[in-house]
């Protein structure tokens, strides 16, 4: 392969989709990876036993311990310092499970040739700190994303401060000691984080405070840093300040993610990160949304591209999604482009993926494959994947419907998987893959149906936003919920249910699948980042989105028969009531599949087909 690197995984990974993991799941992943040629990923389990340990050492006790862990479903931004607290505490069995699973992990990773990154510290430190050692120089930062001081606002130590140094090689060196090591630590100041100063001599001492605190366990040690900031906070992150956190470590001993490098790559605006080496990732998906997405073009080039970038610094490809198990192909796609010193001819490469996914050639399915490949598959310019459809969003008169590619392609192609069906039904990946493409053709009505709603509402005309309301909610969501039902990878159950199993105890089992509900839906108590994670799963599409629009529709009949005009913040508080009892409703959901998929699908099709 051209460059040294093939990395994968995203920080948020942990949550959106390895939350639940038993050691079964992680093993199929870890031989994916082999299969994929990864040879360079976090191990990320059992941080927060090592965490408890160091925080005891110190002096913190438990509540003060407990006060800062966030629930299973949300230590992904615990641990880069945006939340503490939410959806906690951590069990006691909690920690002893991960930390057997960490062991696995790494002992598998590294006998199939991988380089373990394992988690080093940031510098957020809990507010028990502040009571141990009451002269220490820490700082409050402000809230991340919608949420306020009762769950963020976390405490972050000041760089000069002696305590950092403590602290940071405690921690390291507790791991170490734990799971053994291959030198390459992962750490994260600053993720969406505004930094207390933008001088630039205060962001060298912050990056130099953190790679000493490696050294000092590891003298070894290589820093992996996500890229994610430097363009997504653009406006503090101008070049001087780029350079001085990049310089505050020696050349060569950190290497820089290009976290975003499909859509907004940083190596082109830093003179390739200023001589620190980096790995051009493609991050893709964001929380874990279904939706079929893809910008194949910029990631056929991309990386042939940044390598021949003058004084390039690249080491490495990268796969980096917030959650994984969906768009298989785009990910087949990436590793390939790893091994490659070329770009690939698309549609004659998917065509070969259609055959080698199937098992069989097939010309419908061929076909299928290029039609999606020219339009789904292909956003170009800046792209950002949050699946912004009707279907999956609270509904109000001011929703999103436009789309990047021409639906009928996709139409298209599901009229030809489905004549595939006789052939290639046997498949398990065909059988996804139908379920996939007719999700994406029902999203696809759901919009059109939105349309005709808004349109009759706002012309007065009841008859019609009875029709178009009532075939929405009491037969194409139906109907979407059933297909989803079908197959095991698409059941809301499946998730709670893997949530159910970790737990140790019913108190355990209940607080876990609030964490997992929570997390698809409201995202916080109150609908902080709302439907950020959502997923188009059977159980979700009837009990959660289904209900949204049914009040939805309910609530614009009940204006044009009243007279009274439709406010969008009565409905959100009626509707966060909604939101609210879906998480609580402690309802179980099967987590095995029910009905034939093909059946299910050829029924939407001679329904809906437009």
């Amino acid at each position: 392969a051209p460059p040294r690197y093939r990395y994968y995984q995203n920080a948020c990974t942990q949550s959106y989709s390895y939350a639940w993991w038993d050691w079964a799941r992680w093993e199929r992943e870890i031989d994916w990876m082999a299969l994929s040629g990864i040879n360079l990923a976090p191990a990320f389990a059992g941080q927060e036993a090592a965490w408890q340990r160091v925080y005891r050492s110190l002096g913190l006790d438990r509540s003060e311990i407990d006060a800062y862990f966030t629930g299973p479903a949300f230590l992904a931004w615990n641990r880069m310092g945006n939340l503490r607290g939410w959806a906690g505490p951590l069990p006691p069995a909690w920690h002893i499970k991960q930390l057997y699973l960490q062991y696995r992990i790494v002992e598998r990773m590294r006998s199939l040739g991988m380089i373990t990154v394992l988690p080093a510290f940031a510098g957020h430190v809990p507010q028990g700190i502040l009571r141990v050692f009451p002269r220490v120089n820490a700082t409050r930062l402000g809230g991340w994303s919608h949420f306020n001081c009762t769950y963020s606002c976390t405490y972050l130590l000041d760089p000069e401060d002696p305590m950092f140094q403590v602290i940071g090689t405690l921690f390291l060196k507790e791991l170490i000691k734990e799971f053994g090591t291959d030198h390459v630590y992962s750490a994260d100041t600053f993720n969406e984080m505004t930094p207390l100063s933008s001088d630039p001599a205060y962001l060298s001492r912050v990056s130099n405070a953190v790679f000493r605190s490696m050294t000092g366990a590891d003298p070894e040690a290589l820093w992996l840093m996500q890229g994610w900031l430097f363009q997504h906070q653009p406006d503090f992150w101008q070049p001087a300040q780029v350079r001085a956190l990049l310089h505050g470590v020696p050349l060569g001993r950190m290497i820089v993610l290009d976290l975003f490098a499909e859509s907004k790559p940083v190596y082109q605006w830093t003179e390739s990160f200023y001589g620190q080496p980096f790995i051009w990732c493609m991050l893709h998906n964001f929380g874990g949304n279904h939706g079929l997405f893809g910008t194949v073009e910029a990631i056929n080039h991309g990386p042939f591209a940044a390598r021949s970038f003058p004084n390039s610094t690249m080491v490495g490809t990268g796969l980096v999604p917030e959650g994984i198990e969906q768009n298989d192909m785009v990910y087949e796609l990436m590793n390939e482009l790893g091994w490659r010193q070329e770009p690939l001819d698309l549609p004659s490469w998917v065509t070969r993926y259609a055959e080698r996914r199937y098992g069989a050639p097939n010309a419908a399915a061929a076909s299928a494959w290029r039609l999606l490949l020219r339009s789904v598959y292909n956003c170009t310019g800046v792209c950002v994947n949050h699946n912004h459809s009707p279907l999956v969003r609270r509904p109000s008169l001011r929703m999103d419907t436009e789309l990047w590619y021409n639906t009928s392609d996709v139409y298209e192609a599901w009229r030809l998987l489905l004549s595939a069906g006789a052939e290639l039904g046997s498949s398990p990946t065909f059988r996804y893959d139908l379920v996939d493409v007719t999700r994406q053709a029902a999203q696809q009505l759901v919009s059109d149906y939105y349309l005709s709603i808004r349109q009759a509402f706002q012309s007065h005309a009841l008859p019609e936003l009875l029709t178009a309301g009532g075939v929405l909610v009491y037969d194409l969501l139906p109907e979407l919920d059933s297909l989803l039902s079908s197959h095991s990878l698409f059941l809301l159950g499946r998730w709670l249910e893997s949530a159910r199993a970790v737990a140790t105890s019913d108190q355990e089992a209940e607080q876990y699948e609030l964490n997992a509900r929570n997390q698809v839906t409201l995202w916080g108590p109150s609908g902080n980042i709302l439907d950020y994670a959502n997923k188009q799963l059977g159980g979700l599409v009837l009990d959660y989105y289904g209900v949204r629009w049914s009040l939805f529709v309910s609530a614009l009949v009940e204006s044009l028969n009243s007279g009274s005009p439709f406010h969008q913040d009565q409905f959100n508080q009626a509707v966060f009531q909604v939101e609210r009892g879906f998480v609580y409703n402690k309802k179980r959901y099967p987590a095995v599949p029910a009905g034939d998929t093909l059946e299910i699908s050829r029924k939407l099709f001679l329904k809906y087909y437009p």
